[in-house]
């Protein structure tokens, strides 16, 4: 069961295809922790190029993926969130476990460290049956989004 599905995400995150890797919440204790899930198919755009033959999601993306989740960990206690775009700042301790392919169900989950109204540090985990792909801790900065 889907806390946030696709249409409530794209409420809360400004990312949209080809880069929003997120698919839905399935788990939320606000200020806490969150898990997000990432439906990997072959039709991915990136698999076109990583790797003919032997397609493989690319590490970094997996990272991004967790990074949304964060996000919208963040995001949601932003009554002006329409107004605000998430910035990486830091990625600590990356590390990849195994590969991720085509078909797999990738479950992204976040535990937040610190949340505040402008800095974010948070420890994410993606995993494919239980077993971790990749881990690392994201820190985020909550900026104004420019204006047009």
């Amino acid at each position: 069961m889907a806390i946030y599905d696709s249409q409530a995400i794209q409420q809360i995150l400004p990312h949209r295809y080809p880069f929003l890797l997120v698919d839905k919440i399935t788990e939320l204790e606000p200020k806490v922790r969150i898990v997000g899930i990432k439906q990997v198919t072959v039709n991915e755009h990136f698999f076109q190029g990583h790797f003919p033959g032997a397609p493989v999601m690319p590490g970094v993306l997996q990272i991004e993926a967790l990074a949304q989740v964060g996000a919208i960990l963040a995001l949601r206690e932003f009554e002006d969130r329409d107004s605000k775009i998430p910035f990486f700042s830091g990625i600590e301790a990356a590390k990849f476990r195994r590969p991720v392919v085509p078909g797999d169900t990738l479950e992204l989950e976040v535990i937040a460290l610190r949340i505040g109204s402008k800095i974010q540090k948070m420890q994410g985990y993606a995993r494919v049956d239980g077993n971790i792909t990749a881990e690392c801790v994201i820190m985020s900065v909550i900026a104004d989004r420019p204006q047009n």
